[in-house]
């Protein structure tokens, strides 16, 4: 358990600034929460920063520092990382007598702190700050090494970053690719035909029998894990850390702080992020104006390339206190207990187990038909197909939210890969290479569906140009791939990803079989006996059963059989994923780091309701319904 803290109930007791039972009380969580007294009393509202702070600055004979002495002390090269410096919220610098001190975010973790330091400054005074402004120091102090470190922590092997140096390589490599197939088409056009339908076809199979092992893995034992390490004596919650990425989220920032407040884990041990880009100067004035709780905090990455979700989210990612890092969207609703889900789950969990993955789920599925189609195929795929691979033995991409990792193994992999569009997918692959496992969580977090055709292909074409990075970059050395990974789960990441694409691509070539079991022509009738060809094509009509019958079956319980009857029409939903495809395939050679942003807020339907009273419910939070920024 964190060390320190009783000298500080004591002081602030005997100075009046709490009460005895509050300091009782806060000694009380201290025995079953990870964290320091300080850190307790300024979540629980007891005790003002000022007031913990002057009480440190009495406990280490030191001074409470000024704004002048924040500004005009020099910073003193200790040879320590600064992620490391960040991390541990510690500045060394020269203080106004010539002598070293160290600027403390966290005072009562000092002695943790000192360890990282060189020898000769182990012994210099303390300097009590609030943790953010010592961070903020530290951060501007140096600047240009923390986003340099932000796009760069990945190892190289397993980085995408180097394929934007190789621009005319690729434009040739594609150029020489659509013109061999030009040709081949204009001379060999049944040829050419009959290899994408085989291709098609096998795929299809491959994949169609991927998803009934899966279904059939999940049905048959449920989503819990079976098998958990239970620990002895009851351990005390760690402390989280979630990562809020922002960008232009104007509409949803008040209903996201609103729904964060509902989370029901210990705000002593709850340390959110919002993460904010430099440029982003609406939201950055948006949050300005409304007043935070003490464990709610604003980190703003300096503006840099790529601009994306995964170099913000390494940029804060050593700005934060957990030993657990979770991600949320601007537009998530997570269940209020759901961090206390993860907590236990972490504490019960093999040390392999790296990483935890929520159920995701939308909110406005009653909005319109896409999307009610939308939420059948999360339901499908979070609720039937990851659970299902999981139970197989195969890796799962990861979904990008609802995310909790062990810190430490995600510091060691380097974060996520800040060039990779598709960042979750990519770690969740990192992840299984290096020996670690995910496994599933029953708790949902509540998302908003997209709801408008382009900018659902939008979004569709930013996840598969990214599962299409992904794959070359962990194809890169194949061997070391299979060695790391294993056969099973090797070929379980060829058939979920080259069946993937491929399903998309020549998506086309599929529909033409609905020719042959309407009695029409089909280009391949000259090569194969119309018998065979009916074959085919019923073959085709099972699968697509096949995807009906367990898309029901995921939206057959009580919160989505509203949905059941609308399963069918997934079929009509697929030729929006092939136009996504060939966009995405577009990017892939001309604009490979483009994040495509998906915009929020479009929804008529929130988790909030009007009410009768004229006031509007937003996840359980009220506001008078005169106030303009909502």
């Amino acid at each position: 358990m964190t060390g320190g803290g009783g000298h500080l109930g004591l002081d602030l007791i005997r100075r009046g600034k709490i009460s005895k039972l509050d300091g009782e009380l806060a000694q009380i969580m201290r025995q079953h929460c990870d964290t320091s007294m300080d850190r307790i009393l300024l979540s629980e509202g007891l005790a003002t920063g000022r007031d913990v702070l002057a009480a440190h600055a009495r406990y280490f004979k030191s001074r409470l520092l000024t704004n002048t002495d924040l500004r005009t002390l020099t910073p003193l090269s200790s040879e320590v990382d600064p992620a490391v410096l960040l991390k541990h919220a510690i500045l060394p610098v020269k203080d106004r007598d010539g002598r070293a001190a160290l600027i403390a975010g966290d005072p009562s973790e000092i002695s943790a702190a000192r360890a990282i330091l060189p020898h000769s400054l182990r012994q210099a005074r303390v300097l009590p700050a609030a943790r953010h402004t010592v961070q903020g120091i530290i951060a501007d102090h140096h600047r240009d090494y923390l986003k340099h470190m932000a796009q760069s922590r990945v190892i190289e092997i397993e980085s995408c970053r180097n394929w934007g140096n190789r621009y005319a390589l690729r434009v040739g490599i594609f150029a020489s690719a659509l013109l061999m197939l030009a040709f081949l088409v204009f001379y060999f056009p049944t040829a050419v035909f009959t290899g994408l339908a085989a291709w098609a076809g096998f795929t299809l199979l491959v994949s169609a029998g991927l998803k009934v092992a899966a279904f059939a893995a999940r049905f048959s034992t449920g989503l819990t894990p079976e098998k958990t390490v239970t620990s002895g004596d009851k351990e005390p919650f760690s402390k989280i850390s979630i990562l809020v990425p922002l960008f232009r989220e104007v509409e949803v920032v008040h209903a996201l702080i609103a729904r964060l407040t509902q989370l029901t884990y210990p705000k002593c041990l709850l340390d959110v992020i919002l993460v904010l880009e430099e440029e982003d100067e609406t939201t950055c004035k948006t949050l300005a104006g409304i007043a935070l709780p003490p464990w709610i905090r604003v980190v703003v990455v300096p503006d840099g390339k790529p601009r994306t979700k995964p170099r913000a989210m390494n940029y804060a990612l050593d700005f934060c206190e957990g030993d657990i890092i979770g991600v949320y969207d601007a537009e998530d609703a997570p269940e209020p207990d759901q961090l206390t889900k993860i907590a236990q789950a972490f504490q019960n969990a093999p040390e392999d187990v790296a990483c935890l993955q929520g159920i995701l789920d939308y909110y406005n599925p009653r909005q319109n038909w896409l999307s009610r189609c939308f939420t059948i195929e999360y339901a499908t795929w979070f609720r039937t197909m990851m659970p299902g691979m999981s139970r197989l033995g195969f890796v799962i991409p990861l979904g990008g939210t609802t995310l909790f990792f062990r810190r430490d193994v995600l510091e060691k992999l380097g974060g996520w890969d800040a060039h990779n569009v598709t960042e979750d997918a990519d770690l969740g692959f990192r992840l299984a290479r290096h020996g670690y496992r995910t496994e599933m969580v029953e708790t949902v977090t509540q998302e908003e569906a997209n709801c408008r055709p382009w900018a659902w292909i939008k979004q569709r074409s930013r996840w598969l140009k990214g599962y299409m990075i992904t794959y070359l970059v962990h194809m890169r050395q194949p061997v070391v791939l299979y060695r790391q990974l294993g056969a099973w789960k090797f070929w379980g990441f060829q058939a979920h990803f080259v069946t993937a694409l491929s399903q998309f691509m020549l998506a086309p070539v599929l529909w033409s079989f609905w020719l042959v079991l309407l009695g029409l022509p089909h280009p391949l009738d000259t090569v194969l006996p119309r018998s065979y060809m009916v074959f085919v094509g019923s073959m085709f009509l099972l699968v697509e059963v096949l995807n009906i019958v367990m898309h029901a079956a995921s939206v057959s319980g009580p919160k989505h059989k509203h949905l059941i009857g609308w399963a069918p029409t997934m079929h009509f939903y697929t030729p929006l994923g092939a136009i996504a495809a060939y966009k995405a395939l577009y990017e892939l050679v001309l604009r490979p780091f483009f994040w495509d942003k998906t915009q929020h807020g479009l929804s008529q339907y929130t988790v909030s309701e009007q009410r009768s009273d004229n006031t509007v419910h937003l996840a359980g939070v009220e506001f008078e319904p005169g106030d303009k920024s909502l």
